[in-house]
């Protein structure tokens, strides 16, 4: 567990620098009233909002999310204590303009960076500039159409058949009302599938035991403290734990060890394929950095971790909160089951592509419960924002992901409903739906501009690929309190808080099309 300081302990840090912080404070605050709007959470002169981010420290994102969306420019300044500042938008032309038009102002900034180094060190979500553009044009190789494809008809299948399905089915088979964690599932399933595709490895953690996941825990450890750092309202205090290798630094450390032992491990067996020749024909995301000419361990070691945390994360904590949601809208799960029907005799690569209502249903869950919640950069240089927002060199800023999918003003008054017909339109001669994507900066699920995510058409073609599968045979069946909504709980990626307990059942012949 990790070892959290409370606020009186926390103050009892906070009094050596104390006189350091305070002419800093009290002149960002003054500048930042003068030349901003002075929407927010209140503040005051040293601490910020300290009291108010203590108080809502565990549901920050939602917390966060009212208060943008509430904000006449759908930005507002969050004040942390010692004078730092935080830019928070939810506002389209905000967010267009430090992914796209004005993007090289926006870079990760370097404290940024430090913060999480220990973890993804200089992995392609961890840097900037020419080592950015280096590994984002390897890896392009890898989401090409063939890529794709090859991704979709094997090793996604192979995951589906021989293992995922097979355990739904045993479990609806038992007579003991088993019950899984389907959170839990679907992350060894994501797992086992980027190291295959990524790595060429297959780490078998999807198999009928469920064996100990050393590495996803250690993983999950790590993400969690580092994202904990990222928030921090005092950073000195765990800087310090970690100079004393005390506490949560104390764990960080140890899981990374773990981490980073995993990743060599992988490095090692595919440089070993690589010089015995015995993988000559599957060129995979690992195999193209180490003919690359950048051998050097630690740097490879880093892209395997940053995959990971890419592949694993993202398309599982999508697809648990998209089975809780199919669950609670029964008319939406069985369009969902139509379209999987008509598709059943000729389940190809481009029928998957075309399983349009399926793909509008997959957007309007993330576009509730994105596996990104927030995203931060920093401004390289002063900056005026388009809703008038006055920018300082070196102040971070965050655009809210979240907020924006639960934004009246972008989605309407019934944007808490799960509608994936907001989505489509009907094609006037088939009369069949038509896909209609929203701009990318009204819904950057997947980043916009020169950081788009490049898996995003391997995220879809994956999750329509487990969503088919699965509904055609089983229904999910949440085992929680219908009238509670589960917690949202967001690090690096969303989790559903303390997993996604589920009864597998078989459907039966009516169940089919209606």
């Amino acid at each position: 567990m990790i070892i959290d300081l409370d606020l009186s302990t926390s103050f009892l840090f906070l009094l050596l620098p104390l006189t350091l912080f305070f002419f800093k404070s009290i002149l960002s605050t003054f500048f930042i009233k003068s030349t901003t709007s002075n929407f927010g959470p209140k503040s005051y002169p040293l601490i910020g909002s300290l009291f108010l981010l203590q108080q809502n420290r565990h549901r920050f994102i939602q917390w966060t999310a009212d208060i943008v969306n509430n904000s006449p420019t759908k930005t507002f300044i969050l004040h942390r204590p010692l004078g730092s500042v935080r830019v928070i938008t939810a506002n389209p032309a905000v967010v267009k303009h430090i992914l796209k038009t004005n993007f090289h102002s926006y870079p990760k900034s370097e404290p940024g960076r430090n913060v999480a180094s220990d973890l993804l060190g200089n992995g392609i979500f961890n840097v900037d500039g020419d080592e950015w553009k280096f590994q984002r044009h390897v890896s392009v190789h890898e989401f090409n159409t063939r890529s794709l494809r090859n991704f979709v008809e094997h090793v996604v299948d192979a995951e589906i058949n021989d293992r995922l399905l097979p355990i739904l089915a045993t479990s609806a088979n038992t007579s003991t009302n088993t019950v899984l964690d389907f959170q839990d599932i679907l992350q060894r399933f994501a797992f086992d599938n980027i190291c295959k595709i990524a790595f060429g490895y297959d780490p078998a953690y999807l198999t009928p035991l469920l064996p100990d996941a050393i590495f996803a825990t250690a993983f999950e450890e790590a993400v969690m403290i580092t994202t904990g750092r990222i928030r921090s309202n005092f950073p000195f205090i765990w800087k310090l734990k970690r100079f004393l290798n005390i506490g949560s630094e104390k764990h960080l450390r140890n899981a990374i060890i773990v981490i980073r032992e995993f990743a060599n491990k992988v490095t090692k067996e595919k440089k070993l394929q690589l010089e015995t020749k015995s993988s000559i024909d599957l060129v995979d995301l690992l195999h193209r950095f180490l003919i690359s000419g950048h051998s050097d361990e630690n740097f490879i070691i880093d892209i395997v971790i940053s995959f990971i945390l890419a592949g694993r994360d993202t398309t599982s904590a999508a697809l648990t909160w998209y089975f809780w949601l199919l669950h609670k809208y029964p008319r939406v799960e069985n369009e969902v089951l139509n379209e999987v029907k008509q598709k059943e005799d000729n389940n190809s690569y481009d029928d998957v592509k075309d399983m349009v209502y399926t793909h509008a249903s997959l957007c309007e869950s993330m576009r509730l419960y994105p596996p990104v919640a927030i995203t931060s950069k920093r401004a390289a240089q002063d900056d005026l924002l388009p809703d008038g927002t006055v920018i300082k060199k070196g102040c971070p800023i965050t655009y809210h992901v979240y907020a924006m999918g639960r934004s009246e003003e972008l989605w309407g008054a019934d944007w808490a409903e799960f509608r994936p017909e907001r989505w489509l339109e009907r094609d006037v001669v088939s009369k069949g739906w038509v896909f209609k994507p929203r701009d990318g900066y009204e819904y950057p699920v997947f980043q916009g501009g020169p950081r788009i995510c490049l898996g995003k058409e391997m995220a879809f073609l994956q999750m329509k690929r487990i969503v088919a599968g699965i509904v055609r045979r089983f229904m999910v069946v949440p085992m929680i309190d219908e009238s509670v909504e589960p917690v949202y709980e967001a690090y690096f990626t969303a989790k559903m808080k303390d997993g996604f307990p589920v009864r597998i059942e078989e459907r039966s012949k009516g169940d089919m099309i209606k």
